[in-house]
């Protein structure tokens, strides 16, 4: 390709609408236009990116799963069947719901679980008929609040989205690995610096997930790991041992007027303790739906003082408890439920009423405390010297708080939990029967009986790994590719274009690279030389070939965008030696 014949627009500035170096090396270097909020064009070079890193994938997968193609447009009653309706379009309100001329309701899809059961129910009449495992690639849609980042957080995107059918667990387990290990094979060959955690399950649900994170500051997730390699987990679902609480100063149970304080560090500075001897009641509001119905529920939360709650274990622990789907979780107003007690001084036991009824937990680290203080039910008052089940019935025990940097790992005291920030590049789930139960999927199994097979789905992000590739390696120079999905493997610069000897020379070694297989780029435009190279590091391709005053020689200059390394060499030695570089001949 040539660029005086292609549209090939690059940016000085820095967009105003770029708020990482990757998204602003992006827009720069001509990759993607803003079309609107969450909303972006691709443009030549980044839809070469993509068309790569989509080989890529395809390669990957060859002989683990055959590829399809599910409809965008979805039918609501499968969500409905599914019970995931009310979630993504009321609760979440992540999922665009449109109507048609006829008045039904369809959904732009953001995911395709049900359409995958509905079709593979049509398909699998037998256990001879299982294991199936299928895949596509194509746009995905989400109602995203606050889309940001660029490519990272988006209303449209491009995935890779996979789903297996299995008569065993076993099975499924097996399938989820040979998944993995294809995710893994993926990131290692983009040269990413990636790791893969335990997650939660989310809206997707299922009885276990693993993500796939790319190590960046710009990263939503923390990943919370050990330096042996043991343990990796997204903060959202780590579990660690809590430094254990120093011995309490209080030896018997009493109360203590305590005007002023309804923080734990205010309470703590007058009651002269640590807050690691306070236990701390926060009230939440739970609403949910059962049917068309709305309920609420106040739920009283009971952990340490130095601890904090984790909203995704604590979301995860209240929809198991509470009869529907949960929609909101929201620290209460106390006028609502404790007589506009402040949080500050509100006991574990604060008592029911016929109006309420309390969802009691406690946090497995607050359970062990002894001889704590907590408030008294009455303001400006706390009580010291309590104990579980003498002063306070201990609430039902679950694992509530958040896992930190620091804290020893579960496998071994020895191995503290390091932090890192992640960019959630894929998602893999196993996810039972829950939607092939839901959708009336079922096979004839050996024996003749009607068996539910067991599901798993496999997601990862094309678009979003593009970007999440751009946030890791981009340079204050611009972006920075691995030759498997740059663009171009190669930029052939002209210094001069009206030096006949340099454009001689560099049309042969075009035509010489092409002729050997290599994607090259030829910029042959009537520009200043200082701003072609500009152009080819914002660009990213990974080889730049400076064609100058060292053709007289029978010689150019080879740089490697990603390490600098520059060379000089014959014009014959240069496309053997970039097929030994890349690894082909």
């Amino acid at each position: 390709m040539r660029l005086s014949q292609g549209s090939f627009v690059t940016r000085r500035e820095t967009p105003s609408e770029a708020d990482t170096r990757g998204t602003e090396m992006l827009l720069r270097a001509g990759f993607i236009r803003q079309l609107g909020s969450g909303l972006y064009a691709m443009l030549p070079p980044m839809t070469r990116v993509l068309h790569k890193l989509e080989a890529l994938i395809r390669h990957e997968l060859e002989g683990a799963a055959q590829e399809v193609s599910f409809p965008l447009l979805q039918p609501a009653a499968l969500w409905r069947k599914s019970g995931r309706w009310d979630t993504y379009t009321r609760a979440e309100q992540i999922m665009f719901a449109v109507t048609d001329r006829a008045g039904r309701e369809l959904a732009l899809a953001p995911t395709h679980e049900e359409a995958a059961v509905a079709v593979a129910r049509e398909l699998v009449g037998s256990y001879r008929d299982l294991p199936l495992s299928v895949y596509q690639i194509g746009r995905k849609f989400r109602d995203e609040l606050r889309p940001r980042a660029g490519l990272l957080r988006t209303r449209e995107f491009v995935m890779k989205d996979g789903y297996s059918f299995h008569t065993t667990s076993e099975d499924l387990a097996r399938t989820f690995e040979v998944m993995g290990d294809a995710y893994a094979r993926i990131l290692t060959r983009l040269g990413a610096d990636w790791r893969a955690a335990q997650a939660d399950s989310g809206m997707i649900g299922g009885i276990g997930s693993r993500e796939y994170l790319l190590l960046s500051d710009v990263g939503e997730d923390e990943v919370l790991y050990t330096a042996d390699g043991l343990y990796t987990a997204n903060a959202e679902q780590a579990v660690s041992h809590a430094h254990p609480a120093p011995a309490s100063p209080f030896t018997t149970f009493g109360r203590r007027h305590t005007p002023g304080t309804p923080t734990v560090a205010s309470a703590c500075a007058v009651l002269s303790c640590e807050p690691a001897h306070m236990i701390k009641n926060v009230l939440y509001e739970a609403e949910y739906l059962n049917g068309d119905q709305t309920s609420t529920r106040p739920i009283l939360v009971s952990l340490r003082g130095d601890h904090s709650v984790n909203r995704v274990k604590l979301w995860n622990a209240v929809s198991a408890r509470v009869d529907g789907t949960l929609t909101a979780l929201e620290v209460a107003d106390t006028a609502n439920w404790a007589t506009s007690l402040p949080l500050g001084y509100i006991a574990p036991h604060l008592p029911d009423s016929p109006n309420r009824t309390f969802l009691r937990l406690c946090d497995g680290a607050a359970a062990e405390s002894n001889n704590f203080t907590t408030g008294a039910n009455e303001t400006d008052w706390h009580v010291l010297g309590a104990n579980w089940d003498e002063q306070f019935r201990l609430p039902e025990v679950a694992d509530l708080r958040q896992a930190q940097a620091g804290e020893m790992s579960t496998h071994d005291p020895a191995q503290p939990l390091l932090s890192a920030r992640g960019i959630e590049v894929g998602h893999i789930f196993q996810l039972g029967t829950r939607y092939t139960g839901a959708l009336g999927m079922t096979y004839a199994a050996a024996d003749g009986s009607s068996q539910t097979p067991t599901m798993g789905c496999y997601g990862l992000g094309v678009t979003r790994l593009a970007a999440a590739l751009a946030e890791q390696y981009a340079d204050e120079r611009g972006l920075v590719w691995p030759a498997v999905i740059a663009p171009h493997e190669v930029i052939l610069t002209v210094v001069d274009m009206k030096d006949a000897a340099q454009v001689e020379a560099a049309e042969t070694l075009y035509t010489e690279l092409r002729a050997a297989g290599r994607d090259v780029l030829l910029d042959d435009r009537p520009l200043r030389a200082g701003v072609k190279f500009a152009d080819a590091d914002l660009t990213g391709i990974p080889w730049r070939i400076t064609l100058g005053c060292g053709v007289a020689g029978g010689r150019a200059e080879v740089r490697e965008r990603r390490g600098g390394e520059v060379q000089e060499m014959g014009l014959g030695e240069i496309t053997g030696w970039l097929g030994r570089s890349m690894g082909q001949s």
